[in-house]
């Protein structure tokens, strides 16, 4: 596949699914209470789609390694078709329950596949800009969904939306079917063969010996130098995934407490009204948009990408301690600008860091094995934002989402520091 040719058809597949994830993300709890259901299912069913998620890494980069990144892309999107479709004609907690954890798989999956593809076709002089504009289109969908399902709902019953995300889903599917995809093993094959012919024929120069590696031979890496499974690697696989996925567990974890809590933090300490707290959610998604491909050219530029992972997560620092120390819809917008900024360098910072040093052999499965460990956080980590807000205050909670985000800066700066060492 190649990356350059299928760039534009990523970014239209993940505008249109994060659209349609966040049409219905405000929808959901009012069309699943049209039907009776308690408060306490109502949060089952909610949890599932988290269970999804976790669960959903590993088959993913399974299924990207066996079918290749372009039937993996049709399989996720049919998932979600299906279950778009499935909640519109839904009236039961069971099915609802089972749709709502095949949506969190499918999601999950999404995430996995469309990062490996950027990361496998991708190299260290492009991986941060491409990363940057998948991280701008989903900013797009994530803008636009709500105002559309919002409008929607004044004039439709609340199923139509759902119905709609379905067609999103299917468009995203046509996406995806009109990728070019390329066949890795055959790939392989035929160059261990050219290797092999070559290798067995008398040779005729003093030319060097060639490489008995046919991956290296098909799709070799500028950045060799800086993978795991050189002979002296400055973290081993092992650290470099614990690394990784410890800081994304808690920049997740920090996500989901702020996505919870921030509304009711606005409403019950600001005195906010849900026009301008949606406002606030607005300025942050246009500014990821704006950024995040400017932030992946930096990533690019800068060759130092944990740095601008780490400037991210202040940036996403100082929007909390901006809306903590005042109310001023000014200044809460500009934290909010700020903030936007900071997850697009994180975001296309991280997993173009991830893309550069682990190798292409392992990369679907650990970026999977990432992606699912942070979920956890996501469950977690609002069970923990709500005992503060039961025994403490809403305050509590956001100085919790601080200390998150310090600790995920921390980990980072212990890992640049071994890579650092490492390169002198």
């Amino acid at each position: 596949m190649d990356i350059r040719r299928n760039l534009v058809l990523l970014m239209l597949i993940c505008f249109l699914s994060q659209m349609g994830g966040f049409m219905i993300i405000p929808l959901f709890p009012l069309f699943i209470e049209e039907f009776g259901m308690s408060g306490w299912m109502m949060g089952i069913i909610f949890a599932l789609f988290y269970v999804g998620k976790v669960l959903g890494g590993i088959p993913a980069a399974a299924l990207y390694r066996k079918l290749g990144g372009k039937k993996a892309l049709i399989l996720m999107l049919l998932m979600l078709a299906v279950c778009m479709a499935g909640f519109a004609v839904s009236s039961t907690a069971l099915l609802f329950g089972s749709l709502r954890l095949l949506q969190g798989v499918a999601s999950t999956g999404l995430t996995v596949i469309v990062r490996s593809i950027v990361g496998d076709e991708g190299d260290v002089s492009n991986r941060g800009l491409y990363n940057g504009y998948i991280s701008s289109s989903e900013g797009g969908g994530m803008v636009l969904g709500p105002v559309i399902s919002g409008w929607l709902a004044l004039h439709w019953p609340l199923s139509v939306p759902f119905w709609l995300v379905t067609l999103c889903c299917l468009m995203a599917m046509g996406a995806a079917w009109g990728m070019k995809d390329r066949i890795r093993m055959n790939l392989d094959i035929q160059a261990m063969q050219d290797l092999n012919t070559l290798n067995s024929s008398p040779p005729t120069t003093n030319a060097p010996p060639l490489p008995t590696n046919a991956a290296a031979f098909v799709n070799p890496d500028p950045d060799q130098s800086n993978l795991p499974d050189t002979d002296n690697p400055a973290l081993s696989q092992r650290q470099q995934f614990i690394g990784y996925a410890t800081v994304h567990f808690l920049e997740m974890s920090a996500y989901a407490v702020f996505l919870t809590y921030f509304a009711l933090y606005a409403a019950h300490i600001m005195q906010w009204n849900p026009l301008q707290t949606s406002l606030a959610f607005t300025v942050a998604g246009l500014s990821t948009l704006a950024a995040a491909p400017v932030a992946g050219y930096l990533s690019d530029r800068m060759g130092d990408r944990l740095l601008l992972c780490m400037l991210g997560m202040l940036m996403i620092g100082i929007e909390v301690i901006v809306f903590l120390s005042t109310a001023s819809y000014l200044w809460v917008y500009v934290g909010m600008l700020i903030g936007g900024v900071g997850g697009a360098c994180y975001m296309d910072s991280f997993f173009a860091h991830v893309g550069d040093h682990i190798p292409e052999k392992n990369r679907s499965n650990v970026i999977g094995k990432i992606v699912s460990a942070a979920e956890i956080g996501s469950i977690v980590s609002p069970i923990i934002a709500a005992l503060l807000v039961e025994y403490s205050s809403l305050y509590a909670v956001f100085v919790f989402n601080l200390l998150l985000i310090a600790a995920a800066i921390g980990v980072q700066a212990v890992m640049r520091s071994r890579y650092r060492v490492h390169q002198r």
